[in-house]
């Protein structure tokens, strides 16, 4: 296979983290080179960032939270994911750009200009090829995140208003570029059900790209 930037989306408790790691092994079972990584981390640096985003010690002024997640993916970006790439590995990512838009931009209100801006210097304008939407009901997603860690990180506290806005916003990222977002709603599926979806849609992306060439 021809090896492909893939990010996986979604509200807080869709079960990013578990197809993304299914997608990798699949993959790696058949033989690709894969690199499995996340956001906001995947490098030293980059993890440290996320301990600050997501732990409660510091109060962050809105701008402050998204030029952090910018950072952290800057530094991603030119240490893991470009270098994969040329490789010829397939990058499987949790999160991207996408989640800074759905988030910062839709949740919080911040200028969607300015984060695509910020976004576009932070990647030298690498896009995902292929980015798997995993929707679920913010409540549920919730409920399950809660039960699986027994604790919410400062982004997951926030209101119930903010989380409905994020969903929005992914909905509406995905309808702005159907060609590259595939949605799986995931809330009544049981994780070999999307498993089966998730490689169901890299196949067809897959075919959609044999035939435009």
């Amino acid at each position: 296979m021809k090896s492909l930037f893939i990010t996986f989306e979604g509200p807080d408790g869709s079960g990013k983290s578990t197809q993304a790691r299914l997608l990798a092994q699949r993959l790696a079972g058949e033989g690709c080179g894969v690199l499995l990584t996340r956001e906001p981390g995947g490098t030293p640096l980059s993890e440290n960032v996320r301990s600050i985003l997501l732990g409660k010690e510091y109060p962050l002024a809105n701008p402050t939270e998204a030029l952090l997640y910018a950072a952290a993916r800057a530094q991603h970006v030119e240490e893991k994911i470009k270098p994969a790439l040329r490789r010829g590995e397939f990058v499987i990512c949790d999160r991207f750009v996408d989640s800074s838009l759905a988030y910062q931009g839709y949740g919080l209100g911040l200028p969607m200009a300015a984060l695509e801006a910020v976004n576009e210097f932070a990647t030298g304008g690498l896009r995902p090829d292929l980015t798997i939407l995993l929707d679920i009901d913010p409540k549920e997603g919730l409920a399950r995140a809660r039960s699986g860690r027994g604790q919410m990180d400062r982004i997951e506290e926030r209101a119930a208003a903010f989380h409905n806005k994020v969903r929005a916003g992914f909905l509406a990222l995905s309808r702005r570029e159907p060609g590259r977002f595939a949605v799986i709603e995931t809330g009544k599926l049981e994780p070999g059900q999307v498993e089966a979806l998730v490689w169901n849609s890299l196949e067809s992306f897959r075919r959609r790209q044999t035939a435009l060439r």
